[in-house]
């Protein structure tokens, strides 16, 4: 199996234990639930930079990125730097992230937030509801096309956006669907984990211009983004390179100004 297919296997055993325990009518009920939630997809055609920051502790091809920092302050830095918007993986077993963080940051910052994790059923969408997010990820190497329009409606009628994840062709043929707002296209291969941007700019023409295009994974330099911008890309996920300095949020600025 490859690190994909066991996080999955994973994943469902944790959401089975989570459904046995906290029933879909006590995450409805929780005060999130109504809040009104902010368009990540609004705040990235808007801006002339269009930075996604990331919180992640650890990888599974990096091992540990940071585990000294705490929540609260990385998004306030992340929010003060002028981000579109920031992700927060909630995967704990491989990525060191909870629910808790996406309260925490939530608690924090009025910036949109994306709930980073492997969704797999539709009780992981009205968490990320509950838990105040504006955004979640959908990852077409391990959803079928049905998944991928199911999970995506129910997202679309709780007022969140979708980020959809493709890593080639295929997986973008068969992810593309009018309830999408974002196609990302992750640049690191699952199966060898090497990045190249190549892959960005070779799935940019197949994607339609009614979505903002994202692009995902080794995007570290200033040059990366410029490089990408003529393929149309409104969006870049950027984890690593600020999660690894001391001061997320202070490199988080730096980078944008230069941006700018």
């Amino acid at each position: 199996m490859d690190i994909l297919e066991r996080i999955v296997v994973d994943k469902r055993k944790e959401v089975d234990l989570k459904k046995s325990i906290i029933p879909i009518s006590q995450l409805e009920s929780s005060v999130l639930f109504t809040r009104e939630t902010t368009s990540l997809t609004t705040a990235l055609k808007n801006s002339s930079t269009g930075i996604i920051a990331e919180h992640k502790r650890r990888s599974p091809s990096k091992s540990v990125i940071n585990h000294t920092l705490n929540v609260q302050d990385v998004a306030l830095g992340y929010e003060n730097a002028g981000v579109c918007g920031m992700s927060i993986l909630t995967d704990g077993k491989y990525f060191g992230g909870s629910l808790d963080d996406l309260l925490v940051a939530r608690a924090a910052v009025q910036t949109p937030l994306l709930r980073k994790e492997f969704i797999i059923h539709e009780y992981q969408i009205l968490e990320a509801k509950a838990h105040g997010a504006d955004v979640i990820l959908l990852i077409a190497a391990i959803l079928t096309r049905d998944e991928i329009k199911t999970f995506s409606e129910l997202a679309k009628s709780l007022k969140l956006d979708v980020l959809l994840e493709v890593h080639n062709e295929e997986e973008l043929h068969k992810s593309i669907m009018p309830s999408l707002d974002m196609l990302g296209v992750n640049n690191r291969n699952l199966k060898t984990f090497e990045v190249s941007l190549e892959t960005s700019k070779k799935l940019s023409t197949l994607i339609p211009d009614d979505f903002v295009k994202v692009s995902e994974s080794g995007i570290s330099s200033i040059e990366a983004i410029k490089e990408l911008k003529p393929y149309g890309y409104q969006g870049f996920l950027i984890g690593e390179n600020f999660m690894k300095t001391d001061n997320p949020g202070e490199s988080a600025t730096t980078f944008i100004n230069s941006l700018k």
